[in-house]
């Protein structure tokens, strides 16, 4: 790629890439509509936002601002609510200070959600997606690369030695200082987690491998259900397809009140932080008082499923302009 401004105009995709994009968009849908899960279109444009402090979100100018969706959850969520059934959504999400080799502001995300069904059902589902895409590209091996299961605890304990839920923050940093890492001053639990996995776990992880982490730390669980069997973890899930993070999953936070409270703590943490509070979306809140059945859903970055299926290692390499040259 060129970093000659005058060339900016040329797209940072070679055609074979985007013809091989095309084909999997196709098959993606295909897969969808053999497993009988609706294709929907949700709005771009919301009054509410994602209050997550870790995402930060582009706001339109003018009186009436609006969001840019961060991902479909929320209206996907409301759908299932209103009883439309198991469904789906391939289109473009939006995302402040995410640029660099394996992110892009603007970028295509494939989420859906399956009634009825567990965590685990999902995360089996998503693999099963993963394959069958796999068999249309060059990298049909794929579909043996061996599944490791593990419980973020595990996961710890087999790379760093540590316990997430037990390790000081000066045990965080002796680790860190032993792996030649420099850490930024006054990390947080969860952000020295957060650390540790992106800088020494996630490059350690098995380059033929698909490793599904679960049980995540109850402080990370996002909008998934608590562990019931252990209120130390989440019934949430990601998963790493060789070394790049790929989907993320929860068993469904169905109760709108905790909804409502973790929306406000994020919102907390964002003051704390000294970032723009967030509007709640008030849509999904009622929605989900209204009743969002019980559910598993899922998130996956199909720019990054693409990197990993076409061997290309920038995301830019893999959609027709990326933000640069936008």
């Amino acid at each position: 790629m060129t970093s000659d401004p005058n060339l900016n105009w040329k797209p940072s995709a070679a055609l074979n890439v985007l013809q091989q994009r095309a084909r999997l968009l196709a098959a993606t849908r295909k897969f969808f509509k053999q497993h009988d899960v609706l294709e929907v279109e949700t709005p771009i444009l919301s009054c509410g936002g994602n209050p997550d402090p870790n995402i930060q979100s582009f706001i339109t100018a003018g009186e009436d601002k609006m969001y840019l969706r961060t991902s479909p959850e929320f209206p996907l969520k409301r759908l299932l609510s209103a009883g439309y059934g198991d469904c789906y959504e391939l289109g473009k999400v939006f995302r402040q200070a995410e640029s660099g080799q394996h992110h892009n502001p603007e970028f295509t995300m494939l989420e859906w959600y399956r009634t009825g069904w567990s965590w685990r059902e999902l995360a089996v589902e998503v693999v099963e997606l993963i394959c069958f895409l796999a068999s249309k590209t060059d990298k049909p091996q794929l579909q043996q690369w061996p599944i490791d299961w593990l419980t973020y605890q595990q996961l710890f304990k087999h790379y760093t030695k540590l316990d997430p839920f037990s390790a000081s923050r000066d045990e965080f940093a002796a680790l860190a200082k032993k792996h030649h890492i420099h850490s930024p001053d006054n990390l947080q639990r969860d952000e020295w987690l957060d650390f540790i996995m992106s800088m020494i776990i996630q490059p350690s992880l098995p380059q033929d491998g698909i490793t599904i982490i679960h049980d995540f730390p109850a402080s990370q669980a996002a909008l998934a259900k608590l562990n019931p069997e252990n209120r130390q973890t989440s019934l949430r899930f990601e998963i790493y397809l060789g070394q790049q993070e790929l989907a993320n999953g929860y068993q469904e936070l169905t109760n709108a009140a905790e909804l409502e409270k973790r929306f406000l703590g994020d919102n907390q943490k964002r003051k704390n932080q000294n970032l723009p509070v967030v509007s709640l979306d008030q849509h999904l809140i009622a929605a989900q008082t209204q009743g969002l059945p019980e559910c598993a859903g899922v998130a996956l970055g199909f720019d990054r499923l693409l990197m990993v299926l076409t061997d290309c290692n920038q995301i830019a390499i893999c959609i027709s302009f990326d933000s640069s040259r936008a």
